[in-house]
């Protein structure tokens, strides 16, 4: 069984602003969000055996969450989506055909402003967790002021 460690981050950045334009997650989204989140995590949980490789296969798996995730459409397409709950942020995803140019830069300040501007608690740091293995996702975060507070071994 491969070993599989996760990085608790935490932002130390200062304000941030995003001009992004985020519409609130809604079922009429699943098919896309759906096909969108299995791909960007397929690989990660394929290659860290993690089962299923496809994580979501129905709307029930995402009722309790679903209203805490902020998806980016632009031209009726989904570029991608992040979630946050609380002062975390989770779940930052960009389609695959739009990796690599910037969007995941976008949709983290995204939530960051939005948990910075709406955050019950403004006294708690903000966080995200991160695989080890997502080399590209770590070193976004740590472009955009993330740093690693914590490693757990999941597994």
């Amino acid at each position: 069984m491969i070993e599989i460690l996760a990085y608790e981050m935490q932002y130390i950045g200062g304000k941030v602003e995003s001009k992004l334009n985020l519409t609130a997650y809604s079922d009429e989204f699943y098919d896309n969000y759906q096909k969108i989140y299995n791909e960007c995590f397929y690989d990660m949980r394929k290659a860290l055996e993690v089962k299923p490789y496809n994580f979501y296969s129905s709307k029930e798996q995402i009722v309790e969450k679903k209203n805490n995730i902020y998806l980016l459409i632009q031209n009726e397409k989904l570029i991608g989506s992040v979630a946050c709950y609380g002062n975390e942020i989770d779940d930052l995803i960009v389609n695959k055909e739009f990796q690599g140019q910037g969007y995941g830069t976008q949709l983290l300040y995204w939530a960051i402003n939005n948990i910075q501007n709406n955050s019950r608690d403004k006294e708690l740091p903000i966080t995200l967790q991160v695989a080890k293995w997502n080399e590209t996702a770590v070193s976004l975060y740590e472009k955009n002021n993330f740093r690693c507070t914590k490693v757990d071994k999941i597994r």
